[in-house]
């Protein structure tokens, strides 16, 4: 009488299975209770990575915030550290060049800390406003501050780029370089500075991708533009095949050409309805309202970054003034 009234029960409830047990985690297989089986703790993480770099379209307004932290966070701390790959990559293969050659790397690079900065600060702008117009479900809206952040930093690289490429051996003699620097470096200066835009316009763009949700894209685009300054650097520096050698200037060659191509990369998803945020929307006109808007958030974090790449810069002076070019070239 005991098992009918039972069976009685759990079909009203809808269920051939006990709710209590249900409820608990359990389920019933005649009368005996079983606990579902669940994934060992490596294989759960492992699929957590798996999945942030993936890239699926994801929700994250909805779900659990850990799992949305996690698939966020993987992705944008492996595009963090192919950014620096750039340098690394023309430090080893110049490295090979000449003592001058390797301290103009050093001395320029240490200069472009302040652009880093800039892109930095600019990239904060458009990542915090378009990640709350995805989450209000305001597409249009998250396009026109994209669109606006771009208009901002091709703005703000003009004004670098031309002082930048004029004065490129006075900056090099500013910062402590000898006259052998000067000679043999002026030229990849005022090609890193002259092109500084595409810095500007890698770091903004991939703060839109992380602003809505697809920082996978962001590392993808880095690893892109990585792969070809990989590729490219010793053919433009040591003169492979048919490339010329250029030397260190081969350096700044193929570091613009790479960066390019993943700017390029960028706006090719962002214009073709590839991604949350789609820059087709709309009209590319100057939204001076909206650059307001930006250039409030990005200019604090900007300036948060300026400070520390102003110590960078003093301290590399320093050890030009003691140590001369082995010195910094080392």
């Amino acid at each position: 009488m005991l098992w009918i009234a039972r069976d009685k029960i759990f079909q009203s409830a809808g269920t051939t299975e006990n709710p209590l047990a249900l409820a608990k985690g359990f389920s019933f297989s005649g009368s005996i209770a079983k606990r579902p089986q669940q994934q060992p703790p490596m294989q759960k993480y492992l699929r957590l990575i798996q999945e942030s770099l993936k890239g699926e379209q994801n929700d994250f307004s909805t779900g659990s915030m850990k799992r949305a932290m996690a698939l966020l966070a993987i992705p944008m701390m492996l595009e963090m550290a192919m950014e620096s790959i750039f340098s690394l990559v023309d430090t080893f293969f110049v490295g090979k060049v000449s003592t001058e050659a390797l301290t103009t790397i050093g001395l320029t690079e240490v200069c472009l800390t302040i652009i880093y900065s800039l892109a930095i600060g600019l990239s904060i702008a458009p990542m915090s406003m378009i990640a709350r117009f995805v989450g209000e479900k305001r597409p249009q809206e998250a396009a026109r501050s994209a669109r606006q952040a771009i208009w901002l930093s091709l703005i703000i690289s003009l004004f670098i780029a031309i002082p930048g490429a004029i004065y490129a051996p006075e900056l090099l003699r500013l910062m402590g370089g000898s006259e052998a620097v000067v000679a043999e470096g002026t030229l990849y200066t005022r090609i890193m500075f002259g092109s500084n835009a595409v810095i500007m316009l890698l770091f903004v763009l991939n703060g839109v991708f992380r602003g809505a949700g697809e920082a996978t894209k962001a590392m993808r685009v880095l690893w892109l533009a990585n792969g070809i300054n990989i590729i490219l650097d010793p053919l433009l520096i040591f003169g492979v095949g048919p490339f010329p050698e250029l030397g260190v200037t081969g350096a700044a060659v193929a570091t613009t050409i790479g960066r390019g191509i993943g700017v390029a990369y960028q706006l090719y998803l962002l214009t073709n309805g590839q991604s949350v945020v789609n820059l087709s929307i709309g009209k590319w006109g100057i939204d001076l309202f909206m650059m307001r808007r930006l250039g409030r958030i990005a200019s604090t974090g900007a300036f948060q970054y300026i400070i520390a790449s102003a110590s960078w810069i003093f301290l590399m002076r320093i050890v030009a003034d003691t140590g001369g070019d082995a010195a910094v070239a080392g």
